[in-house]
């Protein structure tokens, strides 16, 4: 039986607690004071018997009985939600929101054609699409804020508590604007790039380990002149208008390749290579709409060459 000292405030607070990891950020968000949101957690661990978070540093992290609470907590708060969403569908004749996470490579490549697909359909569901770096995304899905995310397989550890369903896969690429010096060669030359500036993908994103074990294995310790992103936006006008190197997946440059705006340094990259698919909570069933959604996408990604 549930403990009935266990109110909806108890689980709103620690959710977002763990989401933003910081009880100032939390207070904000949540219109409250940092004492009260204190106080809820400490209540929380009550009812409990055990912490829920420990102090790391000047900041907090969640223990490992916070992290097996959360999976539930997260669960009953999307339920919450989908419940006053039904309700307001039934009063007000409003289509079910799906929200989706998608990574730049897929918000690109395959977000469009799924979604035009998806309107054909006419399920009169609200959508939302929303990008950022994996574990920004992952972390929405986990407490409920996403229904499904698009994009790389994340790490092993990452995983828990997720199903992965694998659409094609895809590669990291080296681009330049179309009559960059390094074109001039036949191969690569790696000792040429740091020579220029390199826009590389930032610490959080899936693909920096990919990025740094290749540059390591073609020994390449070390860039001078490095600017971490993950803005499609800058990447595309910042390279188009320099010499600079765009170290990136190759779906978020796919049109621009194709259309001759960009080039493909001849580098070898296949040892690059990542998954990317569909990534759900183990506990979530998804509503008829999002079924749609996630098979306009499947058919949306069986366009994509594999491997590139």
């Amino acid at each position: 039986m549930i403990d009935n000292r266990i109110k909806f405030r108890h689980l709103q607070t620690f959710v977002e607690v763990a989401r933003q990891k910081s009880v100032m950020k939390a207070a904000e968000l949540l219109h409250v004071s940092q004492p009260a949101v204190t106080k809820t957690i400490r209540e929380l661990e009550e009812v409990l018997g055990v912490a829920v978070f420990e102090r790391d540093g000047r900041g907090i992290r969640i223990t490992r009985y916070g992290d097996v609470f959360l999976k539930h907590a997260g669960a009953a708060l999307t339920a919450l939600r989908q419940g006053f969403d039904s309700v307001s569908q039934e009063r007000h004749g409003d289509g079910l929101p799906i929200r989706i996470g998608a990574l730049p490579t897929v918000s690109t490549r395959i977000m469009p054609h799924a979604m035009s697909l998806f309107l054909k359909e006419d399920t009169g569901a609200r959508i939302k699409i929303v990008t950022g770096e994996n574990a920004v995304l992952l972390e929405q899905l986990r407490v409920g804020d996403l229904d499904l995310v698009v994009g790389r397989l994340a790490a092993p550890e990452k995983m828990t508590g997720f199903s992965f369903e694998h659409l094609y896969s895809e590669q990291v690429v080296f681009c330049v604007r179309a009559g960059h010096p390094l074109l001039a060669g036949k191969a690569a030359d790696f000792s040429n790039l740091g020579a220029y500036p390199v826009l590389m993908p930032t610490r959080a994103s899936i693909i920096r380990p990919f990025v740094e074990s290749f540059l390591i294995a073609n020994g390449i310790a070390r860039l001078p002149i490095q600017i971490e992103t993950v803005s499609d936006a800058f990447g595309r006008a910042f390279v188009r208008a320099s010499d600079a190197i765009w170290i990136i997946s190759a779906g978020v440059v796919a049109s621009d390749i194709a259309d001759g705006m960009l080039v493909t340094l001849p580098i070898d990259t296949s040892g690059t290579s990542g998954p990317v698919g569909l990534t759900m909570r183990t506990d979530a069933v998804p509503s008829m709409p999002l079924s749609i959604l996630m098979q306009t996408i499947r058919e949306a990604a069986g366009k994509v060459p594999q491997h590139t």
